[in-house]
This record gives structure tokens, sequence and C-alpha cells, in this order.
């Protein structure tokens, strides 16, 4: 039964559709940039005859670029951005010493468990991962203003903050289970198979938790 006048969600203006286009575009964007350009150059440069390590120093440094572009356009240092430009350099020179590939492969776990310990880390904080992650979202679709009365959500709603932190914890801990398999498929599979099973394997891990974060944030009310 209803308990009140209906009331129809309004479409969204140009502005909102420009800024969500725009989020699509970012995002298309980066997973051509940090997933599919490192692999293709890994096994371009593998049939053109080049080692192991260099195809995969190569194909791994070639995102350097478009981090550092991403840090320069906003005009603002992403911390995670930087931490994972570092942890790129690290592993370079780490199998430079070593001679290694796998060394280059692991690093991968690495960076993503880090990630996870760190997304965990949050929890207690009165900025969980989740308030985070949803800020370029929110942005997107309804400005800076939108996000500031969206993110006030924290302060006055105690189930909002309760999900939020659920949230962050399922993304901690798919990140660092995540590493636990990737150290597993660097240290166990061929060198030369690593790379596309570990991609594809993060990429249908990331469909999942992007299919129940969405669920999650729908039927919980978190959406903006």
């Amino acid at each position: 039964m209803s308990t009140g006048p209906m009331t129809a969600t309004a479409p969204p203006t140009p502005t909102e559709r420009r800024r969500t286009a725009a989020l699509r575009k970012h995002l298309v964007l980066q997973l051509l940039f940090e997933l599919a350009l490192p692999l293709g150059a890994f096994y371009g440069l593998q049939a053109a005859g080049t080692s192991q390590w260099a195809a995969l120093t190569v194909g791994s440094l070639l995102a350097v670029p478009w981090l550092v572009h991403g840090m320069i356009r906003r005009r603002h240092v992403d911390a995670l951005g930087l931490f994972t430009l570092c942890l790129m350099l690290v592993g370079a020179l780490m199998s430079l010493v070593t001679g290694d590939p796998r060394v280059l492969l692991v690093r991968d776990s690495w960076l993503f468990g880090l990630i996870g310990l760190w997304i965990l880390g949050t929890l207690p904080t009165r900025r969980p991962f989740f308030m985070f992650m949803a800020r370029t979202v929110v942005t997107a679709k309804l400005g800076e203003t939108g996000w500031r009365a969206w993110a006030s959500r924290w302060d006055t709603e105690p189930a909002f903050r309760r999900r939020a932190r659920v949230l962050t914890a399922v993304w901690g801990a798919v990140f660092t289970l995540d590493a636990a398999v990737r150290v597993i498929l660097a240290l166990t599979l061929p060198v030369g198979s690593v790379p596309l099973v570990s991609t594809l394997q993060w990429l249908a891990v990331l469909t999942g938790l992007l299919l129940f974060h969405k669920s999650y944030v729908t039927r919980h009310g978190l959406k903006a």
C-alpha cells in the first residue's frame, strides 16, 4: 500500500550525461592502458624474439606515461597512483638485479595485496575506501555540491556508515585474496602464460566484484 505521493525520477540533465560519458571513457582508457596495452606488448615482443624479462619490463612500464599523464591532467598527485608507480619501478629494478622474470610477475601480487591491506586499513576511519571510491562516480553524476550532500549521510545515518564499511571490507578481502591467487599463478604456471591467465582471472574477479557492488548499493539505498 502506498503511504505517500509517488514521485517520478527526473531524467539526467545534459551535464550529468556528459559527466557519466566522461567517466565511462576514463574507465575504458584505464582498461586499455593498464591491462590491454601491457598484455599486448608482452606477447608482441615475445613473438618478435625478445626475452621474457625484457618483454615483461617494457610491457609493464608502458602504463607509466598513462599514470603520470593522469596526475598532470588532474593537477593532483594521486597517492594510489604514486604508490603504483613506485612499486612498478622497484619491481623492475629487482628483476634487473636477479634477472628473473617471475619477480616482475609476483610484483603485481604485491601491488594488489598492499592495496587490499590499505583498503582494510581504512575500515575504522571516517572515510573508508567505499567513500573514496564513490567520490569519482557521485561527482560525475551530481557535481561537487551533490557529492558533499551525498557524503553528509555519513554523519547522519548509522546504517549508511555500516553499509559503507561492509562494502569496504568486501573490496579489501577480494583484493587481498586475489593477490594470493596471483602469487600461486606467478610461481607455478609457465612464465609465458601468466600474464594472460592473470589478466583473465582479474577481469573475472573484477566483474563479479562490480556486480556485487552495484547490487548491494542499489538494494541498500547507497546510490547517489
